[in-house]
């Protein structure tokens, strides 16, 4: 068996999954069909938004279907009819065993952790607001629990002190083309000698994080309640996305749901009238770059210079 040979279908949907995508369609990988989310309205007119996936299948001319239900007979019969050697998922929804255990070869996941650790949808935000030093990528064979399949290829990567997460994923992003590939290619290369895929079953550990999907209401900064440095890593995990917010005060003026995407762990709690400086449960922090609602993104100098 080629890699022009095996019958691929991919599952994504954010910027994020084009990666791998791109990755396949480039290197004459045989993918069949691509399945995403449905369009949704976006923006003021309410128009029609295509997932980042959909819009790189079309492009390369490839068959898009876009289920509401994933157990609906018609796609099941739609996905049949394409019959897949092999599905990968990347950044998509939880599948339903009829159609995860659909190809004969199965279906890989490649998620952005270290697996065991941080299984659920925001496993990059996760590891940077924890503070962690490094992490990677994990592609498995999918099963029922969410993200607990056995392993088959890790790539680790460090975290810097001061790196945000859209950096770390963009670096992610980048080596998850590699990740599907070599998955791809030990796979069929396992087919042709008639071998059995080398999987590693996950650890299971009392110290496992998880890593839920992130809502506005946990992006509110909680200064009484982190120390200096938890506060760091809390922005630096959300910024610039969906980013951390708070209520502050600057100057004697109060400000809500300001969203903030860069501070530094400050020494102590002075505060001059060119910085602005939060105590925090333990140490302060100095907010260095944020957004006033109806206000645009800024450093920290330039919106106290705007104050009255």
């Amino acid at each position: 068996m080629t890699k022009s040979d095996l019958r691929i279908v991919y599952l994504g949907t954010p910027e994020f999954a084009v990666a791998g995508l791109q990755a396949l369609v480039e290197g004459g990988y045989n993918v069949v069909a691509v399945v995403t989310m449905p369009d949704k309205p976006a923006g003021r007119g309410h128009q029609m938004q295509f997932s980042d996936v959909k819009k790189y299948a079309l492009e390369a001319g490839i068959p898009v279907m876009q289920p509401e239900k994933l157990k609906d007979e018609a796609f099941i019969e739609e996905l049949r009819s394409y019959q897949a050697d092999l599905q990968i998922v990347v950044a998509f929804r939880m599948l339903p065993e009829v159609v995860w255990a659909m190809p004969r070869l199965g279906t890989f996941n490649v998620h952005g952790s270290l697996l065991p650790q941080y299984r659920g949808a925001a496993p990059i935000n996760w590891a940077v607001m924890n503070g962690d030093k490094e992490t990677g990528l994990t592609s498995f064979m999918l099963k029922h629990e969410i993200d607990t399949g056995n392993m088959i290829l890790q790539e680790r990567i460090t975290i810097g002190e001061d790196e945000n997460v859209g950096s770390v994923h963009d670096r992610l992003m980048e080596l998850s083309k590699k990740m599907v590939l070599n998955t791809v290619d030990l796979i069929i290369d396992c087919e042709n000698k008639g071998i059995a895929l080398p999987t590693t079953p996950q650890p299971e550990s009392a110290e496992l994080r998880p890593a839920p999907k992130i809502f506005k209401e946990d992006c509110e900064i909680k200064f009484q309640e982190k120390t200096a440095e938890e506060v760091h890593n809390f922005v630096r995990g959300l910024s610039p996305y969906p980013a951390a917010w708070a209520n502050i005060t600057v100057n004697g003026q109060s400000f809500e749901n300001v969203k903030i995407y860069q501070v530094k762990v400050q020494g102590n709690n002075a505060q001059s009238t060119k910085e602005i400086v939060i105590p925090c449960k333990e140490g302060a922090v100095q907010i260095l770059e944020l957004q006033v609602p109806g206000k645009k993104r800024m450093d920290a100098r330039s919106f106290l210079n705007g104050l009255h």
